[in-house]
């Protein structure tokens, strides 16, 4: 070898090859009411889907292996989670606009949207059109997990899960306290919420024998509800069950109070009356009020991983973790889970490893049995609880194995309340 070739060879090893690719971000987009009459849900959400990309960006520790398995997103090789908020302002309009806007320009993965049934309803017809993930955590109309849709994933109940949960509750409390309940009064607002809500309500009262004597649809984000109480208090059911957001659940409180009614019993669909706005403006006054839910507060002491969350997350809201931003922390876990498994954020490895997701009961902040998706993309392994509102805070009731109160029956009279 000649001196020259030599040099020259030495030069070439000496020049450093291409450095490694680093791993890209995990980039998802979160579409929730941040302002508007739900805005205390996006609020409320806000903190857990931040928690839980710190999660998997290892600067935030929650000590079970489920999530310590996420740390880093090893199977992206260090990649990190970044999130991009927007709000939909409870607007289906806007939250399918965001969800192109999403994909198009922010160039995210995934997006977790949206709350409000409507919206979700709108928005992930967008992302079925484009062939991207959508993952929903909480919205409850049954219709969204019956389109044949490929894209679109659900971890928590629906309302066909939480209505049944009320029958049973029907079922057992009058076996337990020796009562009749014969009669319902249904009122729902014209939501795609609302109705559903409603659908399968009075698809399960005659399932079960009973008779609906007041079947009353009202106006959304309605400024009086006289005239709805007033015909309550006419029909007088046995079991009141409204399907309300926040303001139209707080009207309904203030308005039955102004107008004396006094229903023996009333049960939720959750949504408004679980809301932390509702509990902070007429949680006294609401006293009585059953509701059916996915998770409760007064749950988190038995469940070491809700508890260890907790206290992260009560730090940054101010408030301990509730129904809401349990279940939004369920959900975006199960996505970065899915991504995780992906190895990769191409959206059809996303989706393909969505649907062989398979996570036990005992890695969850929710009493579930886990979390498992049919082929509609709804999650298999929920279960929903009873609260009731006792003292200013809500309580579990049912089932009566797992209840911290007992149930109070009738509601007192308002003029008997102290």
């Amino acid at each position: 070898m000649t001196l020259f070739v030599a040099l020259a060879f030495a030069l070439i090893l000496a020049v450093p090859g291409p450095a490694p690719a680093q791993p890209k971000d995990v980039v998802i987009g979160v579409i929730y009411p941040m302002s508007g009459p739900a805005a205390q849900a996006g609020i409320d959400n806000k903190p857990v889907f931040e928690i839980a990309a710190e999660i998997a960006n290892g600067t935030t520790d929650l000590p079970f292996p489920f999530y310590q398995r996420l740390k880093g997103m090893p199977g992206l090789k260090g990649a990190r989670v970044r999130l991009i908020f927007a709000d939909h302002q409870g607007k289906p309009d806007v939250g399918q606009a965001e969800v192109e806007r999403m994909f198009t320009q922010e160039k995210v993965h995934a997006v977790v949207c949206c709350w409000h049934s409507n919206v979700t309803a709108a928005a992930s017809q967008a992302a079925e059109r484009m062939g991207m993930p959508f993952f929903n955590a909480e919205s409850s109309s049954p219709g969204l997990t019956a389109r044949g849709f490929q894209w679109f994933f659900r971890s928590s109940p629906h309302d066909g899960h939480f209505t049944q949960v009320m029958f049973d509750f029907f079922r057992d409390f009058q076996a337990k306290r020796g009562v009749k309940l014969r009669t319902l009064g249904l009122t729902y607002e014209d939501t795609t919420f609302g109705a559903d809500s409603g659908k399968v309500e009075k698809e399960l009262a005659a399932r079960y024998g009973y008779e609906v004597v007041l079947d009353l649809q009202y106006r959304a984000r309605a400024t009086s509800l006289q005239s709805e109480v007033q015909r309550l208090k006419a029909a007088n059911p046995d079991v009141w069950m409204p399907t309300s957001y926040q303001t139209d659940a707080i009207l309904f409180v203030r308005t039955s109070r102004e107008l004396d009614y006094n229903p023996k019993m009333i049960m939720a669909q959750n949504a408004g009356h679980i809301s932390s706005d509702f509990v902070k403006e007429v949680g006294r006054e609401a006293e009585g009020t059953l509701t059916r839910a996915p998770f409760s507060t007064d749950l988190i002491d038995r469940r070491p991983v809700a508890k260890a969350l907790n206290a992260i997350y009560a730090k940054r809201a101010g408030k301990d973790l509730y129904d809401f931003p349990a279940r939004a922390f369920t959900g975006m876990m199960t996505l970065l889970d899915a991504i995780n498994r992906a190895g990769a954020t191409d959206p059809e490895a996303i989706r393909r490893a969505l649907v062989a997701t398979n996570i036990p009961g005992d890695q969850l902040i929710m009493t579930w049995d886990g979390v498992k998706f049919d082929a509609t993309g709804q999650n298999t392994g929920v279960k929903g609880i009873i609260l009731q509102m006792q003292g200013g805070k809500y309580h579990t009731v049912y089932p009566f194995d797992a209840a911290t109160r007992d149930v109070l029956y009738p509601i007192p009279q308002w003029k008997d309340r102290k």
